[in-house]
């Protein structure tokens, strides 16, 4: 198989991952819960894991890096955090579900800075106008999960800085890939899933807290075991429940990958990647490439459409080939309505990692050329 969707998950993982995962299950039972070896191991492995991300991240300490079981996880906890029930929220135009079904459970109101995709200064001019009127919280994603623009993340904190708004960022796509610093962009959260650019497995995610937050649930921390509320320190106050241990090894192992290989390294690779891809794109008739001219403006993921071929044809027919990518609204209805894509059903759209070769790329486009001109 051809693996051209790492912007769901980066399927292909270091070794040393699935090695830590399996240590975990042998060796470890639950952090603080005993002082007996097993306990103390998962201990260990759980505040290495907060170290590297905090190191990573530009969080001022390990207490601030918080394990969650998804972005999406975090994402509620960062919202429900900042946001009263009708509430007014700024958001970009490429949000996530993960962000706009929790406002609406919240029956917030959505001012939405819309921009037309691979357009900086526009993204920076559309928060600066909706910053204006006031806002309970903004949420910008770094990086949209459909097309790969890369939003200007830092001159948008500096704009809610200003206006003394809370921002969240989702880094859904950006974590591992693009420098995110938490202390420097000032932001109140930024949430990340640990099985996509970290490289480590399902069920893991990490959310950066800068600010007061409220549990999503409540149980048992190991710690304060007498009181009744919930404890009012991070990290326990938002992690109730028994770790996922394999799992949080896992992401320790894959965030190492990550700070061994440099995001650096991993953004330049997948840029050659996209752009190789744009470029062979561009050539088959009837296709439309989603890209920009200026790669610095892309990250992980392209999307594009194939004339008279709806995309979900276009990906059977590809997976019958052997090659996964993914089609449809990607659960981002937002991003394809500010791109012009959503009455025509959404793009295809093929994501890569460190682990994509230039060979795969070409091979994905010798069997679309054959797909679309049968």
């Amino acid at each position: 198989m051809i693996y051209l969707d790492s912007a769901a998950t980066t399927f292909q993982k270091p070794p040393s991952v699935r090695t830590a995962v399996l240590r975990a299950m042998r060796t470890m039972s639950s952090p603080g819960r005993g002082g007996y070896a097993s306990a103390q191991a998962a201990e260990e492995t759980l505040f290495r894991c907060r170290s590297l991300a905090a190191q990573l991240f530009g969080a001022a300490g390990e207490e601030q890096v918080v394990f969650t079981a998804s972005a999406t996880e975090g994402l509620n906890i960062a919202i429900r955090s900042l946001v009263p029930p009708r509430g007014r929220v700024v958001v970009s135009g490429y949000e996530h579900n993960a962000v706009t079904r929790t406002l609406h459970a919240l029956e917030a109101e959505v001012a939405v800075a819309a921009s037309p995709p691979f357009v900086p200064e526009a993204a920076v001019e559309a928060f600066r106008r909706a910053l204006a009127l006031g806002a309970d919280a903004a949420v910008c994603t770094h990086v949209s999960n459909v097309f790969g623009c890369v939003l200007p993340i830092e001159e948008i904190a500096g704009l809610c800085r200003a206006a003394g708004v809370p921002l969240i960022v989702d880094a859904a796509q950006s974590a591992g890939v693009l420098p995110l610093d938490l202390n420097a962009l000032g932001a109140a959260f930024i949430a990340m899933p640990g099985h996509k650019g970290l490289y480590g497995p399902q069920g893991t995610g990490l959310l950066l807290c800068a600010h007061e937050a409220q549990p999503l649930r409540c149980g048992g921390t190991g710690s304060e075991s007498l009181r009744q509320e919930m404890p009012d320190f991070l990290p326990d106050r938002l992690e109730a429940g028994t770790h996922n241990v394999p799992g949080i090894a896992g992401l320790a192992a894959g965030l190492a990958f990550v700070r061994r290989i440099t995001p650096e390294r991993i953004a330049a690779h997948e840029r050659t990647l996209l752009r190789r891809a744009a470029e062979g794109l561009r050539t088959i008739p009837g296709v439309t490439v989603y890209a920009p001219r200026d790669e610095a403006q892309q990250a992980g993921a392209l999307s594009f459409t194939a004339a008279g071929r709806t995309c979900e044809d276009v990906a059977r027919a590809l997976a019958e080939r052997g090659i996964a990518v993914r089609a449809g609204l990607h659960c981002a209805p937002f991003a394809h309505r500010t791109a012009g894509t959503l009455e025509g059903g959404g793009t295809v759209r093929l994501s890569v990692s460190a682990f994509s070769r230039a060979q795969e790329i070409d091979a994905f486009l010798t069997h679309l050329r054959a797909i679309l001109t049968r």
